[in-house]
């Protein structure tokens, strides 16, 4: 019985239990290994509570994570601190290069009278640009083999990660004027008029912000290796008919493309859609060519404002925020690339409402884990150290992850209501982790083909060809695999399709049965 179970049903049955002994005796079959050190800050809510269980259950098994520095960034603790945990972590972070950042909360006013607070904390994320040079937010569509998501091929996304309108200062005025005056450093030197005008209106907001420039040069370099390293079309997005003082950046863009990437580009053949030339996108056009675009292949840089709005575009064609990376990429003094990673979601704070009343929840932490796996393996690269064993891990999970939703052991978001509540799709990727890497085989399957299922063996009175004849009646759309709508009208012709009102654990052993009956002389050892 239990062979033929095995047969029929796959390996998750009959090996779970030999891969839980493997998780619980694992240090016989694996020596855990010191992560390299890299600055750890913690968030709150939902996101915090699944990074926990993903740490605990997927890392910490095989490496040492006592070089991590760990940093609370949640609303309790910046107000404890009057904020000297986030100037910490800054420091942290230009120190070591390397940064995980979990979701945290802004909290409005409502939130800091029902938390207590002192004051209402602003966004630590302008201070971390800031202290790390920002350079750019990389946003990337995440893309699972096998799995259909929004766009078929990457999208890459820069950011420019200072200035616009998230650093302006305002003040709401009446009738009067207002003049804007630019001090150069040298104070000898003659102050120069930017503006002065009339304001007619009994309320008006009067909005004073910069566009830093310096370090658009290093946002094209960045930009533009990245794209012809992914073999994509390069596109910048300005509003500059309009605002003419985005005319800077363009102009910075494309004076590195023509000067270090124009020939690299032509010669791999990624100009052929825009005439040979670097090609640059009003905002408006941006917004419908990225709804257009869904065979991906194509990567746009941008204004920092721009860079939030229509990255919220591409995540909602990709299906959700959820798969797309949020990486911040900075410089240090000494040229050092500081790299901080997180998910480009928040801390998901329906899904924790849920959990505090104690209903189940499925939450999907890949947008997460792709951030935390990303700062580890920067890490080890800035150490250099520990660069293999960081590899083999971050590897291990991520085609976990990837083979899970392959299967149908994902969370609801893309599995339906069939999908694994978040606690169990977590036990189930640490099951494929420990499996990994204790025999370097996958669970059930992986991308790189390895498999510990038991060999499938064909009786030598089976006609194979017959058995593939019959195999294409019902593979209607001729792509080689019987999907589950072609699954379901083949089970229903053969009489073996569970019936509204049949247990299922009946209906299995029945099916067995019927095997057992029909193909006495087929048995698996």
């Amino acid at each position: 019985m239990q062979s033929t179970l095995r047969t029929m049903r796959g390996i998750r049955l009959t090996q779970a239990p030999a891969i839980r002994f493997l998780g619980a005796t694992q240090s016989r079959f694996y020596s855990k290994f010191v992560a390299p050190p890299m600055v750890y800050i913690s968030g709150e809510e939902m996101s915090k509570y699944c990074c926990d269980l993903v740490v605990e259950k997927w890392i910490k098994p095989f490496c040492d994570t006592s070089k991590w520095e760990y940093y609370d960034l949640s609303c309790k603790a910046r107000d404890d601190t009057e904020d000297q945990v986030l100037r910490d972590a800054v420091a942290a972070g230009k120190r070591i290069c390397a940064i995980f950042k979990e979701p945290t909360i802004t909290p409005t006013e409502v939130q800091k009278k029902s938390m207590g607070l002192k004051k209402t904390w602003g966004s630590p994320n302008g201070a971390m640009r800031r202290g790390w040079n920002g350079i750019t937010i990389s946003r990337d569509t995440i893309h699972i083999p096998g799995v259909e998501l929004g766009f078929k091929n990457p999208v890459l996304f820069e950011r420019h990660a200072v200035g616009g309108e998230y650093g302006a200062g305002f003040k709401t005025v009446g009738r009067g004027r207002v003049l804007t005056t630019f001090f150069p450093e040298d104070l000898a030197e003659k102050p120069i008029i930017i503006d002065g005008r009339q304001v007619l209106d009994d309320q008006s907001a009067v909005v004073v912000y910069d566009n830093p420039l310096d370090n658009v040069t290093d946002l094209a370099h960045f930009f533009f290796q990245r794209c012809l390293d992914m073999k994509v079309v390069p596109y910048v997005v300005t509003k500059k008919t309009v605002f003419k003082w985005q005319e800077g950046f363009w102009v910075a863009m494309k004076q590195v493309f023509d000067a270090h990437f124009k020939t690299k580009f032509e010669e791999a053949g990624l100009l052929k859609s825009t005439n040979g030339e670097l090609c640059h996108l009003i905002s408006d056009a941006a917004t419908m060519q990225i709804i257009r675009w869904t065979d991906g292949n194509f990567g746009m840089a941008c204004h920092n404002y721009d860079g939030d709005m229509l990255t919220d575009e591409v995540a909602q064609v990709h299906r959700s925020p959820g798969f797309i990376t949020s990486n911040l990429v900075g410089k240090r003094e000494d040229g050092v690339m500081i790299k901080e990673f997180e998910a480009s979601h928040g801390t998901v704070a329906d899904l924790w409402h849920m959990h505090l009343a104690g209903k189940e929840t499925s939450m999907n932490p890949l947008g997460m884990v792709v951030g935390l796996l990303g700062a580890m393996e920067h890490s080890a690269l800035v150490a250099g150290e520990s660069e293999a064993e960081v590899k083999k891990l971050t590897g291990a999970i991520r085609e976990a992850m990837y083979a899970a939703f392959r299967e149908g052991r994902g969370t609801r978001d893309l599995c339906g209501p069939t999908g694994y509540t978040t606690e169990k799709f977590v036990d189930s990727i640490a099951e494929d982790v420990t499996s990994r890497m204790t025999t370097g085989k996958a669970l059930s399957s992986s991308t790189s083909g390895e498999s510990i299922n038991p060999p499938v063996l064909i009786p030598p009175n089976v006609d194979v060809e017959k058995v593939k004849t019959f195999f294409a009646r019902f593979d209607l759309d001729k792509n080689g695999s019987i999907d589950f709508d072609e699954f379901v009208q083949m089970s229903v012709e053969l009489g073996i399709a569970p019936m509204k009102g049949d247990d299922l654990e009946e209906y299995e052993e029945k099916l067995v049965e019927k095997t057992l009956r029909e193909s006495s002389s087929y048995n698996t050892p």
